[in-house]
């Protein structure tokens, strides 16, 4: 499949809640049987530098308008992205509400890329980086093999995969069977094909206690289902469990880091994350009371506080 690098893709700006002037493009990552079309957004704003935004799984560049705005607001140029496999980006199965990845690496491949557009476009340096959730995990290892990146910021990032306990063992079980088994391509136990945000009500969500920025991740799945996802296949999961068990037996790289976690967290295992910040030497963690797995989609005062950490962190390095 040939793909059109930087050609300009659709941007549904009626749901963002975005700066204006985005550049939305379609990109090619990797090469041959490797290679996806992604999508990328960036917004050539300030000049303190530019913060790579990465985003979780199921998440797409609309989710971050408002946090791009954030991030603007505080004088930073932003990049995001739609991994494969979620957003507008290329889906690899036949099931499209299927998230799914043979293996971690090939996130490293669009993160590449990403980094590619940055440059084509000239973005401000130094560069920066914004990782919630599953971006957590993959930003950990961009900042593993040595990419560019002065500061990091993480949200709830997801270094281990929060599971019930009875799980755990068939979780290793399944992943370990499902080649043989031929179970790559199902779901992963307890999930399906339909949307988070529009399968469970607002009380009782594991995401944020903010209604208003529910309403505002709902809203964009509800009015454009080409950008929802569901679960996530077994072969994710495998992918998943492998590329988190890999990282946590390396050191902490030497980037200064802040990771923001709620105390309601539910979704990531909180264990690996405690572990990984307290051998971090620069690293600090921010405990936010109250507060579930979306801390960028949290309540003004939790958003505030994010960005602000995060802005006086890349400020002090970008010096």
């Amino acid at each position: 499949m040939k793909h059109d690098s930087a050609q300009p893709a659709p941007f549904h700006a009626g749901v963002a809640d975005a700066p204006s002037g985005a550049v939305v493009v379609w990109a090619t990552a990797g090469t041959g049987a490797k290679a996806a079309r992604i999508r990328l957004a960036s917004w050539k704003a300030g000049d303190k530098g530019t913060v790579l935004l990465l985003p979780g799984r199921t998440e797409c560049i609309e989710k971050y308008g408002r946090a791009a705005g954030d991030l603007v607001a505080r004088g930073f140029s932003v990049i995001t992205i739609d991994w494969r496999g979620q957003g507008l980006a290329d889906r690899p199965l036949a099931d499209p509400m299927m998230g799914h990845v043979g293996d971690f690496a090939e996130y490293q491949l669009d993160l590449d890329a990403m980094l590619a557009e940055a440059g084509r476009l000239a973005l401000p340096q130094p560069w920066f980086m914004v990782a919630h959730s599953m971006g957590g995990c993959i930003g950990l290892r961009a900042l593993m093999r040595g990419l560019p990146i002065k500061a990091a910021a993480f949200s709830a990032p997801m270094w281990g995969i929060a599971m019930a306990a009875w799980l755990r063992p068939v979780a290793s079980v399944v992943s370990a069977l499902a080649g043989p088994l031929g179970l790559v391509g199902r779901y992963a136990p307890s999930t399906s094909g339909q949307a988070y945000l529009l399968q469970v009500p607002f009380e009782g969500n594991v995401l944020t206690s903010d209604r208003e920025m529910w309403n505002y991740m709902r809203r964009q799945v509800a009015e454009v289902p080409a950008l929802a996802l569901g679960g996530p296949s077994i072969g994710w999961l495998k992918a998943a469990l492998r590329e988190c068990s890999a990282l946590a037996a390396m050191p902490a790289p030497g980037v200064p880091a802040i990771c923001a976690l709620g105390t309601a967290e539910k979704v990531v295992d909180v264990a690996p994350v405690h572990l990984r910040m307290a051998g971090w030497a620069n690293g600090q963690l921010d405990l936010y009371p109250g507060a579930e797995h979306e801390i960028m989609m949290e309540g003004p005062a939790m958003r505030k506080r994010f960005f602000d950490r995060a802005a006086a962190l890349f400020e002090a390095q970008g010096r």
